[in-house]
């Protein structure tokens, strides 16, 4: 039996009651669920709209910046008429206009050491769309301190990578700084605006985000958590790589020296969008 979906919601979403792994059950599971996409560019682009499109209750988006001509090559949630709109709004009525029955709360604003904490307290599942280092780890130390699930993805000219931190599950479950201890020095890593990106492959990086939420939601498969995935778009080639638990973490080993957000109250970066 359904619960409690109307007869539009039911066709809505009969492709997904059709399966045994999600049904009526998961689709509630999926409605009560709160989801925070941080960037709405093109990672967070088809992030949304996937989760939009799947019946999440109530997504955030948190982005400060305004549309451009240059990013209407991969950040499909906009339009050409739209440059110059904040992305949160113009990403919101995307989402709105594909399913009028989620909850869209767009927050045009940097999400920073004051307000990272408050805000990520509000959503179950945390998604990374950022360009940059200083607002990923400040995503993985927020997460932590929080309890909450990172999903992770990042894109840089043909290759994608992707993963889950959920180190709060178990002891077994590595974090962001497992992974990445620290950030590279400034300027050893190239953003996409300087080393440049193709835009089908934030799509499908923001794809797989997408689908990795939903099973974190439904408690469905293999979780990403402890795996890396690296995608190869010019060799069509993808690989998973295994992450282990560092114990030397400085964020959730046994000598964790990060407790709270101070370290990042400096000015941050931009947290602009792939």
């Amino acid at each position: 039996m359904t619960p409690d979906f109307t007869e539009d919601e039911i066709q809505r979403y009969s492709r997904h009651i059709l399966l045994s792994e999600v049904g009526g059950i998961g689709q509630a599971k999926l409605r009560d669920a709160r989801v925070l996409v941080v960037g709405a560019g093109g990672l967070g682009s088809p992030l949304l709209l996937y989760l939009a499109a799947a019946g999440i209750g109530r997504i955030g988006i948190v982005d400060d910046d305004r549309v451009e001509l240059s990013n209407l090559q991969r950040q499909i949630a906009h339009r050409t008429d739209g440059i110059g709109t904040p992305k949160v709004h113009s990403a919101a009525a995307a989402a709105r206009a594909l399913n009028p029955g989620v909850t869209i709360e767009p927050h045009p604003f940097r999400i920073d050491a004051a307000n990272a904490l408050a805000l990520i307290a509000g959503y179950d599942i945390v998604c990374d769309g950022t360009d940059n280092f200083s607002t990923r780890f400040l995503l993985a130390d927020a997460c932590f301190l929080a309890r909450r699930t990172l999903v992770s993805a990042a894109v840089l000219r043909f290759e994608g990578q992707l993963s889950v931190f959920k180190p709060h599950t178990g002891p077994d479950a590595p974090c962001y700084r497992c992974l990445y201890p620290e950030p590279p020095p400034e300027g050893m890593v190239p953003s996409c605006s300087e080393a440049g990106v193709m835009g089908a492959v934030t799509g499908v990086m923001g794809t797989l985000q997408a689908t990795e939420v939903l099973k974190e939601i439904l408690g469905i498969g293999e979780s990403l958590s402890g795996r890396l995935l690296i995608w190869d778009a010019l060799a069509a080639r993808m690989r998973t790589v295994r992450l282990g638990r560092d114990p030397a973490c400085r964020l959730c080993g046994e000598p964790a020296e990060i407790h709270d957000l101070s370290a990042h109250t400096k000015a941050p970066a931009p947290a602009c969008a792939l």
